[in-house]
């Protein structure tokens, strides 16, 4: 019989084998200071290309201060309980009706995590008998959902139309062999790695040809893209055929939680049976507070969403003038492509270390190699 410990201790992973160069550097760093562009780490200033902080609320005085106030009343244990038990509240209600307003929605649910509502989405929606088609490209989160499910899953190529309807031919032929389950397609309003829109008007128009719903994780379009910040759906003009939009707080918002708006019947389906939300503590009063802020403010100042694309474009017209590859992206993630392996790619972040500059390292997934491996540089100007 195998030891688990001893298996692993053969093979870290490929990040895990370079952890005694890595750790406390390009991973894991320890940054210091004030929320910013700039920071100190390992005592120097440098410039932080990798926060999530996109409308520079993490420091913005009136979140500060709803932050403060919440945590000065409350507490962090109130309310204390899942929501369904103990911990539910009128501002928790508040937040949902103000989330599902903004979204073009009837209800909206709030989520602990944006990773592990996303998970435990998938869960809920899908029987043994449904048939999940997705992008290649999704999300972590998207994807370990799917490796619950315990029915067949389909994956399109990235973004590619015509490979997405040959995936939802199949999944419609094998229903109607079984007789029984429906399909859920599931994409992303902006693609976190690449900056790309996923193709949401598109897609959405196969809804003519076939029958689905369709699930949008708009993490990195939530309060970027859209005539309002409402995302992705608002952006390409297809909010309204959008089934379940689903986002998170920690980007646009600087914050922690995550929400999901649909139909109202869907939505309270979906409140009474996700599991990581009825065995897991409400989301802490402070938290709720300071988001209703954080939203109150992404709705009335159109100016921090334009000021962060004003930064973004210079950024990636900058980065193209001077020969860099930046891909496809019509967001304001800025991904810059550079050739080689994790090798070379770990000891080009060490020599931008020694010039001062602190850059966020992806590697792509096994099985993805459209472009192996790169750095990515998320846009580090906030409006402040």
């Amino acid at each position: 019989m195998a030891d688990i410990f001893e298996r692993l201790l053969k093979n870290y992973g490929p990040l895990g084998q370079y952890r005694e160069r890595a750790h406390g550097y390009f991973a894991f760093p320890k940054l210091e200071g004030d929320i910013s562009s700039r920071m100190k780490f390992r005592g120097k200033d440098v410039i932080v290309w990798s926060l999530n902080n996109y409308l520079g609320l993490a420091n913005h005085p009136e979140v500060r201060k709803a932050d403060a106030d919440g945590a000065q009343q409350y507490g962090l244990a109130y309310p204390m309980g899942a929501r369904m038990m103990s911990g539910n509240s009128n501002l928790h209600e508040q937040l949902e009706a103000e989330l599902a307003a903004f979204e073009q929605k009837e209800d909206a649910a709030l989520l602990n995590y944006g990773y592990q509502g996303m998970v435990s989405i998938i869960d809920v929606l899908c029987s043994r008998h449904d048939v999940i088609v997705y992008d290649a490209e999704s999300h972590a989160c998207i994807i370990d959902g799917l490796r619950l499910h315990p029915g067949h899953r389909y994956v399109f190529k990235h973004n590619d139309v015509e490979d997405c309807e040959k995936q939802l031919e199949r999944a419609t032929a094998l229903i109607e062999k079984q007789g029984a389950g429906g399909i859920l397609v599931i994409t992303e309003g902006v693609f976190g790695m690449a900056g790309d829109q996923g193709k949401l008007k598109e897609i959405a128009a196969l809804k003519d040809k076939y029958q689905f719903r369709l699930l949008v994780d708009d993490a990195h379009g939530f309060g970027t893209l859209g005539k309002t910040g409402a995302g992705a759906g608002e952006e390409q003009g297809v909010q309204h055929k959008i089934d379940l939009y689903f986002s998170t707080f920690a980007k646009s918002m600087a914050s922690i939680g995550a929400f999901v708006a649909g139909d109202r019947k869907i939505i309270d389906y979906i409140r009474y049976n996700i599991r990581s939300q009825i065995f897991a503590k409400s989301l802490p009063m402070p938290l709720v507070i300071g988001n209703l802020k954080r939203l109150e403010l992404l709705r009335n100042h159109p100016e921090y969403k334009e000021k962060l694309w004003s930064n973004a474009r210079k950024l990636q017209e900058g980065l193209k003038s001077r020969g860099f590859d930046i891909g496809t992206t019509d967001s304001v993630v800025t991904p810059v492509y550079m050739k080689g392996d994790v090798p070379e790619a770990t000891a080009m972040v060490m020599d931008f270390g020694r010039k001062l500059w602190h850059f966020r390292f992806n590697c792509s997934l096994p099985g993805n190699t459209e472009r192996p491996h790169y750095l990515q540089a998320y846009p580090f100007y906030c409006s402040y």
